[in-house]
């Protein structure tokens, strides 16, 4: 008779150590997916700031060019 408790009493302790675990593993990734989110944040701020010195230096450069030919014609 005992070995009949004992059994269902085993698998729920089986099933709560899963639960722990997967609530271990659940905190984990919710944390890692908020870290991965503000470094993603980051990230495209960093793409913007960037992308706006590409954008002026191609217009600097396009104006040297302009310049240099415009003293090129006049020579």
């Amino acid at each position: 008779m005992s070995d009949l408790i004992s059994k269902p009493a085993a698998e729920i302790r089986e099933l709560e150590t899963r639960i722990d675990e997967l609530l271990k593993r659940y905190q984990m990734l919710k944390t890692e997916n908020q870290s991965l989110k503000i470094k993603q944040e980051s990230l495209v701020k960093e793409k913007a700031k960037l992308l706006a010195k590409t954008t002026l230096a191609k217009t600097k450069v396009e104006a040297m060019i302009t310049r240099l030919k415009a003293m090129e014609e006049s020579s």
